[in-house]
């Protein structure tokens, strides 16, 4: 456990460092572009290096996304002409409907196709995110105001919603911009909405996934998915639902979401471990043999400082600093150097099995897609004025 007055006698990352890791990343990213053009990095390394997959999963936007970030960064021809070739694997990914039957439309074509349509005026981009939308539009549900995360629609046993869709609905408010239908925001508005309604507990730890009633839409339970146990604060979903009220505010600027990201924030500081890096869950603190998840870390980075862009200096200047020391401690204990792998940050878990949930093993103490992503994005924010994919 950790105390704020503690956190803020921690070294963070000074700008000239940010931006010599944020060289190293970009020149990581385009040495992977002879093995990860017209294939994708899957969602988590094996032994330390990811080995090519196709388009397939939730996770594969990510790895798009790192090459746009690292585009930003150097400019490289190179990395546009990957980046828009990944462009028309998920256009034709999204037309074909290949493995797209859950929500996480946002994850696959934010950082991909948004980005690319902002950085390059792509109009393929821009269709393939509007598809993406439309196709997260047919899993919201009426009965309960939310997006169903995956499983047949309307099914009892999967009616539900999960913390991590508010990163999805950044997708929706960006197609109501560029269509100009209000339809997409406005289902966004009500999922975000009933998700800070439910998922968070009184002492703002959070619930993985909450489910509701088919028949009437009434709430129910909040259960965990990924997490130890279902009364637990998954780390990663703690991270999620602070990116996840940083961005609902950009959108809607509705001041409960600033309370909600200061209260899930202050959770997630002062439940860290001496080093600053989470264990998988916040169950777990110092002398734990737990893995941790490094992900999570960069993730929270990432929304504090999009939360600092709306903020009064001095509150702005707290989660700036915040964000700078998590970035830091990323850099010190998981950064990859040299060849011991093909990713850029080490020590992420995808899932972690345990007595109480039912996931099996996977991505333990790897690289994650993700985790590599937001870290990328976090050394991005520290050093640019950043139009968001997001």
């Amino acid at each position: 456990m950790q105390t704020i007055e503690k956190l803020l006698t921690c070294p963070a990352i000074t700008g000239s460092e940010a931006q010599m890791l944020r060289g190293r990343a970009a020149a990581v990213i385009e040495g992977n572009l002879e093995q990860f053009t017209d294939a994708f990095q899957p969602s988590n390394s094996t032994n330390g290096f990811y080995i090519p997959c196709g388009n397939t999963t939730w996770t594969t936007g990510f790895w798009t996304g790192e090459i746009w970030l690292a585009y930003e960064q150097t400019g490289s021809g190179r990395l546009r002409e990957a980046g828009e070739r990944q462009v028309e694997s998920f256009l034709k990914r999204i037309r074909d409907k290949v493995d797209v039957a859950h929500h996480d439309m946002g994850f696959l074509y934010s950082p991909s196709c948004v980005a690319a349509w902002k950085l390059t005026g792509n109009e393929h981009a821009r269709e393939a995110a509007v598809l993406a939308a439309d196709n997260l539009m047919e899993r919201f549900q009426e009965k309960g105001g939310f997006f169903q995360a995956w499983g047949a629609l309307g099914a009892k046993e999967n009616y539900r919603l999960i913390i991590d869709c508010l990163l999805n609905m950044p997708l929706l408010f960006w197609a109501s911009e560029v269509t100009g239908d209000p339809a997409y925001g406005e289902k966004a508005r009500i999922h975000i909405q009933n998700a800070m309604k439910y998922v968070i507990r009184p002492d703002h730890s959070t619930y993985h996934t909450y489910f509701f009633d088919p028949d009437t839409g009434e709430p129910q339970k909040g259960v965990t998915h990924q997490g130890y146990r279902d009364g637990s604060a998954w780390a990663r979903g703690q991270a999620w639902g602070i990116y996840g009220a940083a961005l609902s505010y950009s959108r809607l600027k509705n001041a409960a979401y600033i309370d909600i990201f200061e209260k899930l924030t202050d959770f997630f500081l002062t439940h860290l471990p001496e080093d600053l890096i989470p264990y998988w869950d916040f169950d777990f603190q110092d002398g734990s043999d737990e893995p941790r998840d490094s992900s999570a870390a960069a993730a929270a980075a990432c929304g504090m400082l999009e939360m600092a862009r709306h903020l009064p200096a001095q509150k702005a200047e707290y989660y700036t600093g915040m964000a700078s020391r998590l970035v830091r401690a990323l850099a010190e204990h998981c950064a990859v150097r040299g060849e011991e792998s093909n990713g850029l940050l080490l020590h992420g878990t995808y899932a972690k099995s345990s007595p109480y949930n039912t996931c099996p093993n996977l991505g333990v103490d790897e690289c994650t897609s993700w985790g590599d992503y937001y870290y990328m994005e976090a050394l991005t924010r520290l050093t640019t004025d950043w139009n968001s994919y997001w």
